[in-house]
């Protein structure tokens, strides 16, 4: 069998073909439904946000089927929630969910052809990912719903702590448990 540069491994990456269209159906399907039933969790404050243990799905997406399924799961996933929950269209957070799958994906994209990412580098990046953005998606709140700029800290905060925390909760989980399934079916 014929092995693939390191160039070539990058870029099939960031290929899309049926398989990540697939995932990124299921990915999204899931981080939709799964959002929504945990919807009612909120924390209280002037911001409206909800706790998501969810969200671990984007990472998990995007760590295990590379960063476009990871962008897709996140994006439109968020797009289910906010508009099955009735909170409307908010672009800015949906694509900070997005950019969350993307750069969570980047452990896909690092890891050795064929490979799983090591469970290290998929938290890595997922932490990483959290930060980034969910910082773009407090400070567009300036311009998207003239939030006070002061505020954008307290908003901050309040989102990155109890995602950090579900992801690095429920991550590892995901993770051990598609690691299992894996090697059950022999791929």
């Amino acid at each position: 069998m014929a092995t693939l540069t390191r160039s070539a491994q990058r870029a099939s990456a960031w290929a899309v073909g049926t398989r990540q269209v697939v995932f990124m159906a299921i990915g999204a399907a899931l981080y939709g439904v799964l959002g929504w039933a945990t919807s009612f969790l909120r924390i209280p404050g002037p911001f409206n946000t909800s706790i998501r243990p969810a969200v671990v799905i984007p990472m998990f997406f995007g760590a295990i089927f590379g960063p476009w399924v990871g962008f897709f799961t996140g994006l439109v996933g968020n797009i289910i929630i906010d508009l099955v929950s009735g909170y409307g269209f908010s672009w800015n957070w949906s694509l900070g969910n997005g950019l969350l799958g993307l750069i969570a994906g980047l452990a896909f994209v690092r890891a050795r052809g064929g490979e799983l990412p090591s469970l290290r580098a998929a938290l890595t990046w997922s932490v990483i990912g959290v930060l980034l953005a969910f910082l773009f998606s407090s400070v567009t709140d300036i311009w998207v719903y003239q939030t006070e700029p002061a505020l954008i800290p307290t908003e901050y905060f309040g989102v990155i702590v109890p995602n950090l925390i579900a992801g690095i909760i429920l991550l590892p989980i995901l993770y051990t448990a598609y690691k299992q399934v894996e090697s059950r079916s022999g791929r």
